[in-house]
């Protein structure tokens, strides 16, 4: 069976974390397709790493752990030396638990704001200044509805995807000046592995809920990064997107 060939090159260039499944996976897909050249962030998953690869042959997987800016440091400098520059960021990297806020745990409460928080401040940190040099520059941010509204018994997650949202706005402030738009997508109830632990009977009572009467899909986040990674979305720059359902208005 003949491998898959890579489409057109358009000669701009995306890194994705979380870039090995769910929302960051159907990313890579996306920019794939549209001729991107792509690099993806991956912590654990080596195994979907190299699926990925194989899927999309000259997508580059790189073993990061985004709360770690020395794994940062290393992991960005093999992809950017594969892109020869980067065009487009997009911190997807993130993790999820529900428990009552009176049993989180110190270790768990930090480690949740490392992922989904710091990890954005150390990706932004290292793409920014090849975008500043060339005054071109496309940051993506995926936050959730949750930092948006809250959510009960996830008040952790909550707290780091609402500091995600603070982030992007203000620094789209920052660097708009130099040519450099920032943006955040909010991700309402996305039907990806993250909601592993769901029963189908959930899953029913969450599209229930929702207005448009059904879950999200990966592939719908997707088609709205590639959109504000392009050049029509040049005038768009610190918003935040809701993909939600209408769950949230």
């Amino acid at each position: 069976m003949p491998q898959p060939t890579a489409p057109a090159a358009n000669g701009r260039t995306v890194l994705i974390s979380g870039g090995d499944r769910g929302i960051g996976a159907a990313a890579a897909r996306a920019f794939y397709a549209a001729g991107y050249r792509v690099a993806v962030f991956y912590h654990t998953n080596a195994e979907a790493a190299a699926a990925l690869e194989k899927e999309l042959p000259g997508v580059l997987a790189v073993q990061c752990d985004v709360a770690s800016r020395a794994s940062c440091e290393l992991a960005f400098r093999a992809a950017e030396q594969a892109l020869g520059h980067l065009d487009v960021l997009v911190s997807n990297a993130g993790i999820a638990q529900q428990k009552l806020f009176t049993d989180i745990t110190p270790e768990e409460w930090q480690r949740m704001l490392n992922v989904n928080l710091t990890g954005a401040f150390n990706l932004c940190q290292l793409a920014l200044p090849g975008m500043i040099r060339r005054k071109a520059g496309r940051i993506l941010t995926v936050s959730s509805m949750w930092g948006q509204t809250g959510g009960s018994c996830e008040v952790h997650y909550s707290a780091a995807k609402a500091g995600l949202i603070g982030l992007t706005k203000a620094l789209a402030k920052e660097e708009g000046p130099s040519g450099i738009t920032v943006n955040c997508v909010a991700p309402g109830v996305i039907d990806t592995d993250m909601m592993a632990s769901f029963t189908a009977e959930d899953k029913a009572a969450l599209a229930e809920e929702t207005p448009v009467g059904r879950l999200g899909t990966a592939e719908e986040v997707a088609k709205l990064l590639l959109y504000l990674a392009g050049e029509d979305a040049g005038y768009i720059t610190g918003q935040v997107f809701g993909v939600n359902g209408g769950l949230v208005i």
